[in-house]
């Protein structure tokens, strides 16, 4: 049955007895079958200079096909449930979704819509069964997703408030390239959106015509219009997600320019995060209280300005302010800044400078108030639940190992951004697992960055339904949790994990192959809580991407699953020494399915 199916979608193709490359493709599509360029131009390569000829028969394009296809392992899978080796019956399917993928609910219904779904043989799938075509086309589905399913779809309580949840944060969103003389860009607003990320920077400077600009201030960067930035915005904001968008604003602009052009603004009194869907939030600092926002709503405050005052600079070390000009001031010696990082000097007492700021841009601000960080002592005596701080990530490494009970009881309360230290001019990016350990909600990164700190982000966020928004766990809610990530405790919730990597397949060549051949090798890494970073790594398949077989079991222990990322990272083995990447997938330990 199999071989006739085959034969009757692709003899039409064959009518002139031979095909080229391109027909080849077009008919792997036609059998809607996924395949890589490289290994197809490969295979059909190996075929025709047998012969010389840049052509194939029906013959050749059927042994093409088991090769790109038929997996030995996935055969073998097969036949292990398959009594008869053709087909497998829904009884049979049952079973295996039982065994194999631990799916004990339903499994009879699953097991009819899979046979409905992938099975390509009208005359197999009409006695309720499933062949190996059906099966093949099923296992490389999403179906048969390492990522579960109930995962991809919001499935959280978004009844928290705002502080609840780790946030997907971008730093410096408008850049794209380099923090010092790279261009600002819309694209990367674009980008980040595409990518769930739910808090967006924007560093407004006074620009000509009355106009506001965005770039990174005191640096070679481009310059791009506050008005093009804001209408990109409004056309991706909720692409993605519907949950709200902050809009984190470093203002530099004088008060004429801060004011919206349009400030019929909408107030929304809750900070439960489902009541705030399709609304965007201004993160800002803020004149007065809210009661007093409300007090002016429906006046026109057009022209008004307020006043705060705020510390002139704060020392540390080079982290003086997120913002710091780049170019060391005159008299400034090297020698001065190395010292300066071994042993801080002591605080002077700061002189205060003052900020106006536009009554209507202030208004704006509901539940994300900009406020300068001072310590924890002070925002717990000090700090409104709708008040925010930004610590940057050298001061906020000191605070994890040194005073991670308070930083947990700090972001239980109040809405923390971590932001890159200064120093990352080329917009490297710093590993957030550390400060997701300790709650804090907005981990900003640099997203144009590729790396293993954007596959954490990529990973974490993948859940939820990739909404941007992640309930944070209990331990992180608790205003009296006493979780330590450096030391779990009581919190120790012991999941044991079992890895069988099997294979690989159609997996990039390597950058050093003429043909399609790599040496890869699967590198299994947990970060999480500093008990549980691990990483464990394969064997060496020679010369094969198309179809490399392992067939290893790792085991880890994981100590608190609910912080675990689990990343598999495929590695070009190129010499004893070195490694070239190849691929990557990283998603939340709990989101793992099992089978």
């Amino acid at each position: 049955i199999s071989c006739t199916w085959f034969l009757n979608i692709i003899q039409n193709e064959f009518r002139n007895g031979k095909i080229d490359l391109d027909s080849t493709m077009k008919l792997l599509e036609k059998l809607h079958i996924a395949f890589d360029l490289a290994h197809v131009k490969h295979v059909f390569k190996k075929t025709v200079d047998k012969r010389k000829i840049h052509t194939i028969n029906i013959e050749d394009f059927r042994a093409i096909y088991r090769t790109i296809v038929h997996r030995t392992e996935f055969h073998e899978l097969f036949c292990a449930y398959s009594p008869n080796r053709k087909v497998l019956a829904d009884t049979e399917l049952t079973e295996f979704l039982k065994k194999e993928q631990f799916q004990t609910e339903d499994s009879e219904i699953t097991a009819l819509e899979i046979i409905l779904k992938y099975e390509p043989i009208e005359e197999v799938r009409k006695r309720r069964q499933l062949s190996f075509e059906g099966f093949i086309r099923y296992m490389s589905s999403e179906d048969s997703s390492i990522f579960k399913k109930d995962h991809r779809t919001v499935y959280q309580d978004m009844n928290h408030p705002l502080c609840d949840y780790f946030i997907s944060s971008s730093h410096n969103t408008y850049l794209i390239s380099d923090q010092l003389i790279g261009p600002s860009d819309l694209c990367g607003y674009i980008s980040a959106l595409l990518k769930g990320c739910r808090c967006l920077e924007v560093d407004c400077w006074d620009g000509s015509n009355n106009e506001p600009v965005v770039y990174h201030g005191h640096t070679l960067t481009s310059k791009i219009s506050f008005c093009s930035v804001v209408h990109v915005i409004d056309k991706y904001a909720f692409a993605v997600s519907e949950y709200p968008v902050v809009l984190s604003l470093e203002n530099h602009c004088s008060p004429k320019q801060q004011e919206p052009i349009d400030s019929s603004s909408y107030y929304c009194l809750t900070s439960f995060l489902q009541a705030l869907k399709f609304k965007v939030l201004v993160k800002n600092k803020k004149v007065g209280t809210i009661e007093e926002t409300m007090l002016r709503k429906g006046q026109d405050s057009h022209g008004e300005t307020g006043e705060i005052f705020e510390e002139e600079n704060t020392s540390e070390e080079d982290e003086t302010d997120e913002k710091a000009p780049v170019y060391p001031k005159k008299g400034y010696s090297s020698k001065r800044k190395s010292e300066s990082r071994s042993s801080p000097p002591p605080r002077k007492k700061s002189k205060m400078k003052k900020i106006k700021i536009a009554i209507e841009l202030s208004d704006l601000v509901i539940y994300t108030k900009s406020e300068k960080f001072v310590s924890f002592e002070h925002s717990l005596a000090n700090q409104k639940c709708y008040e925010n701080n930004s610590i940057g990530e050298v001061r906020a490494r000191k605070f994890v190992k040194h005073s991670a009970n308070e930083f947990v009881s700090h972001t239980s309360r109040f809405i923390t951004r971590i932001y890159p230290k200064g120093t990352r001019a080329n917009s490297s990016n710093y590993n957030p697992q550390e400060f997701w350990n300790v709650g804090c909600q907005m981990v900003a990164l640099n997203f144009q960055t590729p790396g293993v700190q954007m596959d954490l982000q990529n990973g974490k966020f993948l859940d939820n339904g990739g909404c941007g928004y992640i309930l944070k766990p209990e331990f992180l809610r608790n205003r009296n949790s006493t979780f330590n990530p450096c030391n779990v405790g009581r919190y120790s919730k012991p999941m044991s994990l079992s890895i069988r990597l099997i294979s690989g397949h159609q997996l990039p060549p390597s950058n050093l192959s003429k043909t399609n051949k790599a040496d890869p090798l699967v590198q299994i890494e947990i970060y999480g809580v500093p008990e549980d970073q691990a990483k464990k790594k394969s064997s060496v398949i020679k010369s094969n991407a198309l179809s490399p077989r392992w067939d290893e079991t790792f085991s880890f222990t994981v100590q608190v699953p609910e912080l675990a990322l689990i990343r598999f990272c495929v590695e070009d083995e190129i010499s004893l020494v070195a490694n070239e990447f190849l691929g990557q997938y990283t998603l939340p330990l709990l989101s793992l399915s099992k089978g």
